[in-house]
């Protein structure tokens, strides 16, 4: 499959429409066949349920092309559980999983030529969504659903590489975007817009999120999960009381990496902020989709400045060796001894 003209070395995070959408509707009752389309536009009732009540839930993931040229997508079941239960959390009907899976390759396959070619840096990314589409004035749950999956060729989430990056306290509380008490819900970062813009804009990458209830713990970023390397080598993983922190993919792929293959200590355990304050971390990284795993240099805000040592204008080793060999897996130069990596083409 010859690739698209593209500079593939110098894409940003940025949206570039490709030849083919997916997309499926849900009415009376039940979910239509759906199939490919090469309309890229939703039109919507001026009462359409998303408008007004925001049921509206989406995903992420990737796709790669391999050293012998093959098309492949990383643990897309685990997506598609994921939106399942963000669709239950706010009374949308599920997508069957495996239609997602489906979908996800039909997609995929249908825009090889957007694949960027292997050792480019750049990746396909991947966005399955659904919205309400039906009427509601009331306050209840739509009755017609859309859901859609586009996807665009995409460099770096953070530019630079290994590069370390620099994060600010947030000042604001999330209110638990992700979820609340037992149930796990999925992506919405709505909560998160106002902290991120203001971090931009003083010159930070991210948010350090701590807890909503007392700002005592560690929980994440507007965007990502965090991970820290403790003085003695360990992989330490934030937990939450509250369920509050996205239950990441990458995040569980991480652990899994760590512990199984490169035979790291892990533990995860709730983190206080004072631990970071204290200095106890060496190194400190952002996972998720789009930033896989990404160096963090230092913390600032209201009387904080920490620097984590081991990831002054780099990455640290640990997080280096991480993003190795996960990239490795994805990409298919590293055995998968998990069955993770999905082919699609």
């Amino acid at each position: 499959m010859e690739k698209k003209d593209l500079d593939w070395g110098n894409l940003g995070f940025n949206y570039i429409p490709c030849d083919y959408s997916y997309v499926c509707n849900f009415k009376d009752g039940a979910w239509e066949e759906g199939g490919l389309t090469e309309d890229h536009t939703l039109t919507l009732s001026e009462d359409a349920g998303i408008f007004h009540y925001c049921q509206e839930v989406f995903e992420g993931l990737k796709a790669y092309t391999t050293a012998d040229g093959s098309i492949v997508c990383f643990r897309p079941d685990l997506n598609a559980s994921r939106m399942a239960d963000s669709a239950r959390r706010l009374v949308m009907p599920a997508f069957p999983e495996d239609k997602f899976v489906d979908a996800v390759k039909q997609v995929v396959a249908a825009n090889a030529a957007w694949v960027p070619p292997y050792g480019s840096g750049a990746t396909l990314y991947i966005r399955p969504f659904m919205v309400a589409t039906g009427n509601v004035i009331g306050v209840k749950p739509a009755d017609e659903y859309q859901f859609r999956i586009f996807v665009t060729p995409v460099g770096p989430y953070f530019k630079g590489g290994d590069t370390s990056v620099k994060l600010a306290v947030a000042k604001y509380d999330r209110a638990a975007p992700h979820g609340t008490g037992n149930i796990k819900a999925g992506l919405n970062y709505a909560m998160s817009l106002l902290a991120v813009t203001e971090a931009h804009e003083a010159g930070y990458a991210e948010n350090m999120y701590l807890d909503s209830k007392s700002r005592t713990y560690v929980e994440e970023t507007g965007g990502a999960n965090i991970m820290f390397v403790d003085k003695e080598g360990n992989l330490v993983v934030p937990q939450s009381a509250t369920d509050s922190i996205l239950p990441s993919i990458t995040r569980r792929s991480l652990v899994m990496v760590a512990r199984d293959v490169l035979g790291m200590n892990v533990i995860e355990r709730p983190v206080k902020f004072e631990e970071v304050l204290a200095g106890d971390f060496v190194e400190c990284g952002l996972c998720g989709t789009a930033a896989v795993i990404s160096p963090v240099e230092k913390v600032e805000g209201e009387g904080v400045d920490v620097t984590f040592p081991d990831c002054v204008g780099t990455s640290g080793p640990v997080m280096k060796k991480l993003r190795e060999t996960l990239v490795g897996i994805q990409t298919c130069e590293a055995e998968d001894p998990f069955g993770w990596v999905c082919k699609i083409a």
